[in-house]
């Protein structure tokens, strides 16, 4: 009996004993939804309305989207407006699911395997947010209904994080963020910024959406978004709440329960306080761990709840004016957790944090401006030069986008396009929603004249080899692993384009050995390994192709 026909009877036994088929069938209650307005009057490329709910594209390319009214009103707005969007996002996240799974036979085993590990979700996700949901589903492609249909496709991409991060073990975000008040902000406020370096392919990061939602319960609030997606990763209310989440290190779920997202989501909609949001986050049961930074305006501080499967934690600073936060826990309830102390030993997320200690202890009286340099720094501890990319710098050019938040005032600044190096977009909340409500004319809704300007780097030669870096570093990897020959003029130009990064010289190493050329394979290893290696576990590969180039000579 082969390895396939057991995979395929398992397949079936979870298919047909786990619930599997009612979670494929559930449907959230979607009364009313005929009455609903599906009509969107388009006015341009970049101007759309539904209603009172809007979607204008700004210059910075960055979307802003405006929906109000019950859950299912604002799913079927949002979907209707940004279908798009949506199209852009589902086509860039399955092209990359079989880019990673290129085997036909292996998709439909992992087709089976996500619906068996989600059959509990939608039991973790409250009513309002599968209704709407369900709504911005009516827009999904029809194309992808044979992997999972609409709405339950659209349930499973709000997982897509927390699932990301477990099987990747972090590496797949590697957020970090900051707070600071009182003596170390310009004016005294409180002062939150944060990278969010989740990355699910360059398609996946091109559209962004800055949506403002006015729902008919709870708060209004802003979140840094993308199409299809309604749970909060970065956010703001009109009570003045911040939320951010960082991955934390997490064991293999083997079940899907609330996702992050949607946890943040649910702070940002109903919490006016860190003790409401701390409620909210305790009611939820989660699947992975992670740190969720809330920041409150009124209260004027920031704390970091701390959640995982099996523990619950609350950490907040005594005698301090900032509060840093990478991928560990720092909490009294995980200070003998073994993942997490394995994930500070053997991770990059000490060294960053480390480093944005560091930076935030050097730069006096922060403002948005020096909050965003800080979020764009790409060296090392003591400034050291550790390549572009080094997933050990704040800014390892990767990010979805940073943020800046100024609670007190209600203002936002959001990056825009390429990663967090584009001008940061600044909008004061109470003036957006005025503008909205008020029916004024559409136009951006930014207060431009706040904006901060792109990176100068971006204009640079470096900043030009760093992306020819990265799309050769994408392609050699793919040759690596499907046992290609490789010429060591492209070993060379690896090195030559960004020689101060480890894996630069790792990977054209690994050319000169699979070349036979065990002398410069040595040499290459040697050279990654003098310079700020990643993490543990990268060293001891490094000095593992070093002992086999030794005795192949």
């Amino acid at each position: 009996m082969n390895y396939r026909f057991l995979l395929a009877i398992m397949i079936f036994i979870c298919l047909a004993s786990c619930g599997v088929k009612r979670s494929l069938e559930q449907r959230p209650d979607i009364t009313g939804i005929k009455k609903i307005d599906t009509s969107r009057i388009k006015h341009s490329d970049t101007h759309y309305n539904l209603g009172n709910n809007q979607l204008f594209k700004n210059e910075q390319g960055v979307w802003e989207l405006y929906l109000e009214g019950n859950a299912l009103e604002r799913g079927v707005a949002n979907g209707s407006l940004t279908r798009e969007l949506i199209h852009h996002q589902e086509i860039a996240f399955m092209n990359k699911l079989e880019a990673m799974v290129p085997s036909e036979n292996y998709r439909g085993f992992l087709k089976s395997f996500i619906s068996y590990f989600n059959r509990k979700l939608y039991l973790h996700v409250p009513e309002e947010y599968k209704q709407e949901i369900y709504g911005v589903s009516r827009y999904g492609l029809e194309r992808y209904d044979d992997f999972a249909p609409g709405y339950i496709r659209m349930l499973y991409f709000h997982g897509a994080h927390d699932i990301g991060h477990a099987l990747q073990d972090l590496m797949l975000v590697g957020c970090t963020s900051f707070a600071a008040w009182d003596d170390k902000t310009e004016d005294g406020q409180l002062l939150l910024g944060r990278n969010f370096d989740f990355y699910a392919g360059d398609e996946f990061g091109e559209q962004k959406i800055a949506a403002f939602i006015n729902p008919d319960k709870g708060h209004k609030f802003m979140m840094y978004t993308w199409g299809g997606m309604i749970g909060a990763v970065s956010g703001m209310n009109e009570q003045g709440i911040t939320v951010t989440i960082n991955a934390g290190k997490s064991k293999m779920p083997f079940k899907a329960k609330t996702p992050i997202s949607l946890v943040a989501r649910e702070i940002l909609q109903y919490a006016s306080n860190t003790s409401e949001a701390i409620e909210i986050a305790k009611k939820r049961e989660v699947f992975v761990s992670e740190s969720i930074m809330v920041g409150s305006g009124d209260e004027k501080k920031a704390i970091l709840i701390e959640v995982s499967p099996s523990n619950f934690g609350v950490y907040e600073v005594e005698n301090s004016n900032e509060l840093i936060c990478s991928n560990h826990f720092q909490s009294e309830s995980y200070s003998d957790d073994k993942r997490n102390l394995n994930a500070i030993e053997e991770s990059h997320s000490k060294y960053r944090f480390d480093r944005m200690h560091e930076l935030v202890s050097e730069t006096e009286k922060i403002n948005p401006e020096k909050a965003v340099a800080i979020l764009r720094n790409m060296k090392g501890l003591d400034d050291k030069e550790i390549g572009y990319g080094n997933e050990k710098a704040i800014n390892q050019l990767l990010a979805h986008h940073g943020i800046v938040f100024k609670p007190e005032e209600r203002k936002v600044w959001v990056s825009s396009n390429p990663y967090q190096m584009g001008e940061f977009i600044a909008y004061d909340l109470d003036d957006v929603f005025a503008k909205f409500e008020n029916g004024l004319e559409v136009h951006s809704v930014a207060t431009v004249v706040d904006n901060i300007p792109q990176s100068n780097f971006i204009q640079t030669k470096a900043f030009q080899d760093y992306e020819q870096f990265r799309k050769l570093e994408n392609e050699v990897k793919d040759q690596l692993s499907k046992e290609v020959e490789i010429s060591v003029e492209t070993a060379k130009e690896l090195v030559s384009l960004n020689p101060d990064f480890w894996e630069a010289w790792f990977l054209a190493g690994k050319i000169y050995y699979n070349s036979e050329d065990y002398k410069n394979a040595i040499i290459h290893f040697k050279q990654a390994k003098k310079r700020e290696v990643t993490t543990l576990p990268d060293v001891e590969v490094i000095e593992k192709m070093i002992r086999k180039s030794y005795r192949k000579l």
